[in-house]
């Protein structure tokens, strides 16, 4: 049975999550699809360039929106024009008329699997995606918090120079301006930050706004992020190809809210299993009741 991923857009994010979906042998087949399709060509030739090289064969097509019939995932990586954006809320327009035009096409050739959306403003257009799709929401969901939370967890370790990977906890809500580390989940070792011993105590508001700031960091830097949001997507992937039942902090339906917003979710095969609430101080649950506020204002402005 092949396991086979179509990614639509191949800018940074989108090339990126091909790479990183080969180098680690993820799936068996990408179909690559770009509005310039010169580019998708270019991308998949190099992919293939890859393959003696690769620890296991991945077949690379570009631009055959009928290979995508039969594809376990589609990925959402359509970008704007002007990538220089300190809020995503400024992507909402150009991104959701790309959207709104793929998603019929998609639907056309008989899709029934998957999406993941990564293009941005993520909550919104992953709400805009279930919309047009008509999808049940556990087969619709968008990275979310995911890159944040491994930016806090990043952020955490260094503090502490400890490996990130030991860090627990999520950053929650949009992926955007409105996010905020939940501290009241974040852990070492199972002791909770605010009562891990340190030689200093910890600046928490320095170290979320190093979380928020991250991305912008990246951008101003080099033009674009990609390889942080490309290794993550690849991992949900994997969970879903997999059957791994495995918790991301992902931009899922939320009844609470009647929104898609960034919390932990259980996901498997079929999508999303079960949406995880973790119990949240008064003050968390209020960002994340802002959140929510926030994402659906922009979506009621579509």
């Amino acid at each position: 049975m092949k396991r086979k991923v179509g990614i639509i857009g191949a800018g940074h994010v989108g090339s990126d999550v091909a790479f990183s979906l080969v180098t680690q042998g993820i799936c068996d087949e990408i179909v690559i699809i770009d509005k310039i399709e010169a580019k998708a060509e270019s991308e998949a030739l190099e992919l293939r360039d890859m393959a003696s090289m690769t620890r296991s064969y991945t077949t690379i097509t570009a631009n055959n929106w009928e290979a995508l019939s039969d594809t376990d995932i589609i990925v959402m990586a359509v970008g704007p024009e002007t990538l220089l954006r300190e809020d995503r809320m400024e992507e909402l327009v150009e991104t959701s008329r790309s959207v709104t035009e793929i998603v019929p096409k998609i639907l056309a050739t008989g899709f029934k699997g998957i999406f993941v959306n990564i293009t941005n403003p993520c909550d919104v257009i992953t709400m805009l995606i279930q919309k047009v799709s008509g999808f049940d929401h556990s087969r619709v969901f968008g990275t979310g918090t995911s890159l944040d939370t491994a930016r806090m967890r990043r952020v955490v370790g260094e503090a502490l120079h400890i490996n990130p990977k030991s860090i627990e906890g999520y950053v929650l809500g949009e992926h955007g301006e409105s996010q905020f580390v939940a501290w009241s989940t974040v852990k070492i070792g199972g002791v909770n930050i605010t009562d891990y011993k340190t030689k200093t105590p910890l600046d928490l508001p320095a170290l979320k706004d190093a979380v928020r700031g991250g991305g912008w960091n990246i951008l101003t830097g080099k033009g674009w992020t990609s390889f942080g949001i490309a290794t993550a997507t690849a991992g949900i992937v994997d969970a879903l190809l997999t059957d791994a039942k495995q918790v991301f902090p992902l931009a899922v339906f939320s009844e609470q809210t009647n929104t898609y917003i960034g919390q932990p979710a259980l996901i498997g095969a079929n999508g999303v299993l079960d949406t995880i609430k973790p119990p949240l101080t008064k003050e968390e649950q209020t960002n994340f009741e802002h959140s929510a506020e926030v994402i659906r204002k922009a979506f009621d402005l579509l």
